[in-house]
This record gives structure tokens, C-alpha cells and sequence, in this order.
């Protein structure tokens, strides 16, 4: 006897990719507990770090994805831009660390480690000091291992590592978000959000709606949240982790707003004028 109900057939599953970091955890935690109600979707998780989920992008893989901004002007095709979910640099961001302080002429000659050629990171790094780089991909929770052990003179850190980097006996000599900031007098755009364009509009203004209510629902249970995003936090307890956290889940996070909008349109326009990305703006947003 078939027992299904038409609930269950009307369900539609749609694959969530996302980094697993205590951030995106915490962000994620009414979804992937089943405290919180998905509607008429089923989301299934899939865990896999930033750069990888950036080249799956490309192919057009996965429903919803995180992906680096950078990567978004060579995926703009298939996905589109959702308004929550991001992660933005307020006067923090990415670090490039070493063993001493390096002044950036002699960072534009020394061997940098870096996560992946699609995170914001290196593209911000790139806009700090030019393309003419060398560079050695390294997945990003190696780097600072990379780094102490002399396998290069600089490392380029993302996650948790700028709270972490001190551990390994390094030392930062440039924080590509509050460089920015002091540029630009905005904040770093770097990890979002994106859903893919053939689901139609109304099914991707309702999933952007859901993952919203998802970041609401974890930001008013944080406790509960943060003991859920601790299983992935490397070197952290759960303090630290909370910081880590609350640096990028938070109201930026829940919409970009008009400030946070300017901020995308800026870099990925910074980006194209130095020749490094297509151009994409004015960058649309869903929700």
C-alpha cells in the first residue's frame, strides 16, 4: 500500500552548499536541525570548502551554493544574487600573515599562499598588489601550517584563521578589510549567497525568503546555534568561536541594505577597471 502523502509529493529537494565553518553552521542551524519550517522544499546540505563550491558554480551544479563574490561575474549566467547570507568584512577581512611584518613592496615579490583564485581574497589582494603575484593554491585550513613550516613567505588567511594565526606564530601584515574600508569607506563583500536562475522567480524569491528566516531563526536562538556550529570550529572554543560568528552572521547578513549593495557594486566594478573580472553591474539581487 502506498502511503506517501501529497505533502510529500509536492516536497521538492534542492541542494544547499555551504562551507563547513562555524559561520555558515550557525547561519544554517534551524534548516539543518528541522526546528524551523522549510515550506513546500527539503534541503539537503552539501558540506565542501569555499573554492571547491566556487568551481561547481561554474558547471551549474547545485541549486543554491556559497560561492566567493569574485566568482559571481563568471556564474552570473546561471545564478542569481540573493539579498541574505552573506559574509562582509567590516573593517576586518582576510589577512595576509608571515613570520615578520612585511611592508607591501616586498609582498609583491615573495611567494604568497593562497586559498583558491576565485575567493574575494585574492582578488582583493590583487586590487592591494596587482596581478603580477606568486602564488601557490593551498586549501585554506593548510595555510597557516604552510606558512610556520617555510613552504612560503606569506600566506593569505581566511575564516577562522584571522582569529587563529597568532597560534602559529605569525604575525599580520595587512588586513585587506580595513584597507579597503580606508579606500573606499565601505565594507568587503566576501562570501554570498547564490541561486540558480532556471528555478524561475518565484521559486528562487521563496527559498531566498526561507534561508532569510533561517539566519532570523538562528541570530534569536544563538546559544542553541552556536553549540550546533561548534562541531565545525577548528582550534576554537566555544568563545572564540562566537566571536568568529558574530563577525560574519549578522545584520549584513540578513540583507544586504543599501550600503552593503554599493559595497558589491564597488569591488566587482574595482575588479573589471583593473581587468581582473568581467563586468557584472550593476549586480541584481533576489529578495
Amino acid at each position: 500500500m502506498d502511503t506517501t502523502t501529497e505533502t510529500e509529493l509536492q516536497t521538492r529537494l534542492l541542494r544547499l552548499g555551504h562551507s563547513p565553518d562555524p559561520d555558515d553552521a550557525f547561519m544554517f542551524y534551524g534548516l539543518a536541525t528541522g526546528k524551523m519550517p522549510a515550506g513546500r522544499y527539503r534541503f539537503e546540505h552539501v558540506l565542501q570548502d569555499i573554492q571547491t563550491l566556487n568551481e561547481r558554480a561554474t558547471r551549474g551544479e547545485l541549486e543554491i551554493t556559497a560561492v566567493s563574490l569574485h566568482a559571481y561575474p563568471y556564474i552570473q549566467d546561471k545564478y542569481a544574487l540573493m539579498a541574505c547570507g552573506c559574509s562582509m568584512g567590516d573593517d576586518y577581512g582576510p589577512m595576509i600573515v608571515a613570520k615578520r611584518h612585511m611592508e607591501w613592496d616586498e609582498l609583491k615579490k615573495v611567494r604568497i599562499a593562497i586559498p583558491g583564485k576565485l575567493t574575494t581574497a585574492f582578488l582583493t589582494l590583487q586590487l592591494l598588489l596587482g596581478s603580477d603575484l606568486n602564488t601557490v593554491v593551498i586549501p585554506f585550513d593548510q595555510i597557516l601550517d604552510y606558512v610556520q613550516n617555510g613552504h612560503a613567505d606569506a600566506g593569505l588567511i581566511i575564516h577562522e584563521g584571522q582569529l587563529t594565526y597568532r597560534n602559529n606564530g605569525l604575525v599580520c601584515s595587512v588586513d585587506l578589510g580595513q584597507w579597503w574600508l580606508k579606500k573606499t569607506g565601505l565594507p568587503l563583500p566576501l562570501g554570498v549567497n547564490v541561486i540558480r536562475r532556471d528555478l524561475g522567480s518565484d521559486v528562487m524569491r521563496e527559498v531566498t525568503a526561507i534561508l532569510k528566516a533561517s539566519i532570523a531563526f538562528s541570530l534569536e536562538h544563538r546559544d542553541a546555534a552556536i553549540r550546533h556550529a561548534l562541531q565545525y570550529a577548528r582550534d576554537m572554543n566555544t568563545q572564540l568561536a562566537d566571536r568568529f560568528v558574530g563577525m560574519y552572521v549578522n545584520h549584513w547578513t540578513l540583507d544586504f541594505g543599501q550600503r552593503g549593495r554599493e559595497a558589491v557594486n564597488a569591488i566587482l566594478d574595482a575588479g573589471s577597471r583593473a581587468g581582473l573580472i568581467p563586468a557584472c553591474t550593476p549586480v541584481e539581487f533576489v529578495g
